[in-house]
């Protein structure tokens, strides 16, 4: 049975000074690392984000946790403190272009265990167009987007744009949350990222359903949802309630939330076996791709263990764990010498 995680994490090793001369800041982001297994730093200028594991920047320490893990294929994307989305557009296209480099020479350690997915600069749609294009002839398996910009949803007109673009150009899409909400009632306990990420991306989810952008964009779009879809799955009937009942809620969107469904997919990262049944009897079990947030600490320790361990039947637990994975972000493009999808 192939293993695909689909939700992993980069921070290639860039120096404070190479951040420093492509975003013009003292604040942009870089790695300190050192050379022990778990020494490194994720920085924002002078101040300490986060600590984090050397598989996040060394591929070789990567692989060898793959092999212990059992997957056999991960594809990665940036951290989202790298977007990179308050710069220039000149300097965020720049700026995504060398991330992009390190990205593809990370997974150019391992072509045919790793498969990488791009950044753009998604403040500029005609630099973001351009940008998943370029790296989509580089062999790019897609591009990995934060479900903001500022107060602009995916459903506002610049970021449809460029979602369509991404389905002329083949390009899955996997939407992260990030800038998460922030003050005092959020500062507490990491609830930014346990109430606040769930909560944006069941935003975003909402946005482009009642908004009707899900009726203008191209059927073939392929777009993924970190994080299980946030708090999407488990309020739908909620949303399907005030649908029915409000005229204001279905203002511009002809159908209810549940219609929609079939036009995007989530990863398995919701660590409870009630949750991911409840996630598969909604999305359906060929719209669940499995995702860890490898090496994040509040990622799944023993990769695919959640999917292997449920209820799931057999022919459920293979889509999860790796079929639906090598359709959705086209894995049979991987190099010679791959595992056999």
């Amino acid at each position: 049975m192939t293993v695909v995680d689909v939700h992993a994490h980069v921070f290639p090793a860039l120096g404070r000074a190479e951040s420093r001369r492509l975003t013009g800041s003292d604040d942009g982001p870089w790695l300190r690392t050192t050379d022990g297994p778990d020494a490194g730093m994720m920085m924002a200028g002078a101040t300490e984000y986060r600590p984090v594991r050397r598989t996040l920047w060394d591929p070789a320490a990567r692989v060898a946790d793959l092999d212990r893990l059992g997957v056999d294929v991960q594809v990665l994307s940036s951290t989202p403190l790298l977007f990179g989305y308050g710069l220039e557009p000149g300097r965020a296209a720049d700026w995504c272009r060398t991330v992009n480099a390190h990205l593809l020479e990370y997974a150019a350690y391992a072509p045919d265990r790793l498969a990488p997915l791009c950044q753009v600069p998604l403040q500029s749609t005609e630099a973001a167009c351009e940008t998943v294009s370029e790296a989509m002839r580089q062999g790019f398996h897609g591009v990995h987007i934060g479900n903001h910009l500022g107060d602009r949803d995916l459903d506002d007109g610049a970021l449809t744009e460029f979602l369509a673009h991404c389905a002329h150009e083949g390009a899955a899409v996997l939407v992260h949350p990030w800038d998460l909400p922030s003050g005092p009632r959020h500062a507490r306990y990491m609830l930014a990222w346990l109430a606040g990420m769930a909560g944006e991306t069941h935003l975003t989810i909402l946005s482009l359903i009642l908004s009707g952008a899900f009726e203008r964009l191209p059927a073939s779009l392929r777009l993924l949802f970190a994080h299980g879809g946030g708090s999407f799955p488990y309020l739908l009937g909620r949303a399907d309630n005030a649908w029915h009942r409000r005229d204001l809620v279905r203002a511009d969107s002809p159908h209810p939330p549940s219609h929609y469904t079939d036009r995007f997919s989530v990863d398995s990262a919701v660590f409870d076996p009630g949750a991911l049944r409840l996630l598969v009897d909604v999305m359906g079990a060929e719209r669940v791709l499995l995702g860890s947030d490898h090496p994040f600490p509040l990622g799944e320790e023993e990769i695919g263990r959640l999917v292997r361990d449920s209820a799931l039947t057999d022919r459920e637990k293979a889509a999860v764990l790796g079929g639906n994975a090598v359709r959705f972000f086209g894995l049979n493009r991987l190099p010679e010498g791959a595992p056999a999808c």
